[in-house]
């Protein structure tokens, strides 16, 4: 009896060895406690970039949404002329992933960097512009907050960073004093 016990409980250890790296059990972004992603205003696109620490074994997926106030101009039809910026549509939600394969994955570490898709431009039926003959075309985007979302194995969500912007973003490097994060 005591013999096959011990065998039971050396096979289950040895299970839950095998078994336990497949997901990351603490992932978060290295840096400490308060870590948060860098983030790059493109124009239309943003590109949040950042290393995860805490992975398992498996693929990743990051994926990044971000909300913006976009600043649009009109195309008048008939004298193919823009009229001055300042038509600004409602908020725009744009997103991006990538996918980082297992073997990229050293230590339970590995650095990514993921970009949203630009918004679509123009916009169908120019609803800003005087009629909807006239072309719509989304010139910049002002970001006010991001989400990046990590996966191990996919459509397992291991990881949620929430970030606000404490004012709208400017092309470029997007100042550090200018975003908090909070992760989940």
């Amino acid at each position: 009896m005591g013999r096959n016990w011990l065998i039971g409980v050396v096979f289950l250890a040895a299970f839950v060895i095998v078994i336990a790296p497949v997901t990351g059990s603490n992932v978060h972004l290295k840096g400490g406690s308060h870590a948060e992603p860098a983030f790059t205003d493109n124009g239309l696109p943003l590109t949040g970039a950042g290393d995860l620490a805490g992975l398992g074994n498996g693929d990743v997926l990051v994926t990044l949404v971000a909300m913006a106030n976009p600043t649009a101009t009109c195309g008048n039809p008939g004298a193919n002329t823009w009229e001055a910026p300042g038509q600004n549509p409602a908020p725009v939600e744009v997103t991006g992933s990538v996918a980082i394969p297992d073997e990229e994955i050293k230590n339970g570490n590995t650095p990514f960097s993921v970009t949203t898709n630009a918004p679509v431009t123009p916009i169908p039926g120019a609803p800003d512009c005087p009629n909807s003959q006239w072309t719509e075309v989304i010139t910049d985007m002002a970001f006010t907050s991001a989400t990046i979302t990590v996966e191990q194995p996919v459509g397992t969500t291991v990881l949620t960073v929430s970030c606000t912007f404490s004012s709208p973003t400017t092309d470029g490097s997007v100042p550090k004093t200018l975003v908090s994060c909070t992760s989940s």
